[in-house]
């Protein structure tokens, strides 16, 4: 019986401890106004980049000089079925370009992951810590991701147009 009482005691004073060191960390992480800043700085940054990588696919389709913007549709949807390719009458050049132009929309999602990765690397700009920090704090955290949000809203519609290009 006085084994068991110990290890009761034992169990609560550690759950205890657990519980003010849990406290402990939860106050220690608490977010400030600069890292919050500086997150929002990087995800803005990260989409503006989307935007003009997004704006150069589009204009690779728009102004090629293989096929119009309504031949490549023909080609994306005949795209993988070489019946339907060969009904749609497609050519060895319009294939290389159609390829290309794939290519190049496959590969966005790589170049934009290795920038954001770049910048969170980045002490200067954001550093691993603080994005791991306010990552967390904005999904546990409704006003953390609500200043963020509203924040990157910010930032998005202050770019000058020279930006913008």
């Amino acid at each position: 019986m006085k084994r068991l009482f110990g290890w009761a005691l034992l169990m609560m004073c550690l759950m205890s401890v657990g519980a003010q060191a849990q406290q402990e960390n939860t106050e220690a992480e608490a977010v400030t106004d600069e890292e919050i800043e500086k997150f929002a700085s990087m995800k803005d940054s990260v989409n503006h980049f989307m935007e003009v990588k997004q704006a150069e696919l589009e204009s690779m389709i728009k102004d090629n000089e293989i096929f119009d913007v309504a031949r490549y549709n023909e080609i994306k949807e005949a795209w993988g079925d070489d019946a339907k390719l060969a009904e749609i009458n497609i050519t060895d050049e319009e294939k290389a370009e159609y390829a290309k132009i794939l290519e190049t929309k496959n590969s966005l999602s790589d170049v934009i992951k290795e920038r954001m990765i770049a910048l969170i690397k980045d002490d200067e700009v954001l550093g691993a810590a603080t994005y791991n920090k306010v990552n967390a704090a904005m999904k546990t955290d409704p006003e953390v991701k609500a200043k963020v949000d509203e924040l990157i809203a910010e930032k998005a519609s202050a770019r000058t147009p020279e930006e913008e290009e």
